[in-house]
């Protein structure tokens, strides 16, 4: 399950900045302030924060950043490969963890844990996946009511 800090160390944070600007350089892609900035907020946390929360975030540095230009590299980010897009479609929010787990999203207040299991087998496609194509990543998403909504 999550950890309940929503923060990460520091160390990790610089290994996620350092594979985030090694990346955008092998493809051709400069490592603008604002997107080093907006891909910060994300990976800076465990919370999963939505588009508006880092547009929040991004603007307290950046006063200067639109809305819009969140939501554009968010979605840029997310085609890279950088980040990952969970939850549902009224409530989406992005992860910069990008090791294999899967997450827990709640119907009712749109907060998403973490899930992260031992068994690699968890994450494998089942092999009929590879008759329509080649798997490059797998995204598992459970859904339902988490404790606190319940209570």
């Amino acid at each position: 399950m999550q950890n309940t800090s929503t923060s990460i160390s520091a160390q990790e944070l610089k290994a996620r900045l350092d594979f985030f600007e090694n990346e955008c350089r092998q493809r051709g892609l400069r490592v603008t302030n604002q997107r080093r900035e907006i891909f910060r907020a994300v990976a800076a946390s465990r919370a999963h924060p939505s588009a508006e929360a880092v547009f929040l975030q991004v603007r307290r540095t950046m006063p200067n950043v639109s809305l819009d230009t969140v939501y554009r590299t968010l979605t840029s980010l997310e085609e890279m490969e950088l980040l990952t897009r969970v939850g549902s479609s009224s409530k989406e929010r992005f992860d910069g963890d990008m090791r294999p787990h899967a997450h827990f999203v709640c119907t009712e207040c749109g907060e998403v844990y973490d899930i992260f299991t031992p068994q690699d087998t968890f994450f494998t496609p089942p092999q009929e996946a590879s008759t329509w194509g080649e798997v490059k990543r797998v995204n598992v998403q459970f859904k339902g009511i988490c404790k606190r909504c319940r209570k």
